[in-house]
């Protein structure tokens, strides 16, 4: 076997668990019930589909060119999905759109509560 044939292995190889990984993301999009659960299959396996994948292209291509294209497109995508990850679930959590049955520990619910307090309560005015 060249090295040539091992690479080719490597990047089909690589783009079998990058498909596998993306439709897993899609089908617990289908599949989960609230938002907070969607919010993870969105990101995690979907995150990590998209790096096999470009690793697959880098590996059929054996080129600098599209190596120095694909290292932006994972580095973006590993900075911009937990932060959108976040802002679904923080959006998700304050609209009521999770069940709490699935929840073991809810560590938010204090704080949200505390904050509703104090945008409800009247402030005092100075101008007397």
């Amino acid at each position: 076997m060249t090295p040539h044939d091992t690479l080719d292995l490597l990047a089909v190889i690589s783009l079998l668990v990058g498909a596998f990984l993306s439709l897993a993301a899609g089908v617990g999009l289908v599949r989960f019930p609230d938002a907070l659960s969607r919010m993870h299959a969105a990101t995690k396996p979907q995150v990590l589909g998209l790096v096999f994948v470009c690793v697959a292209i880098a590996l059929e291509s054996r080129s600098w060119s599209t190596l120095l294209v694909l290292i932006p497109v994972i580095l973006f995508q590993l900075i911009t999905a937990p932060i959108s990850a976040h802002m679904v679930g923080r959006a998700g959590y304050r609209t009521g759109n999770f069940r709490s049955d699935l929840m073991i520990v809810d560590e938010l619910e204090e704080a949200v509560d505390a904050a509703s307090r104090e945008s409800h309560e009247p402030r005092g005015d100075a101008r007397a």
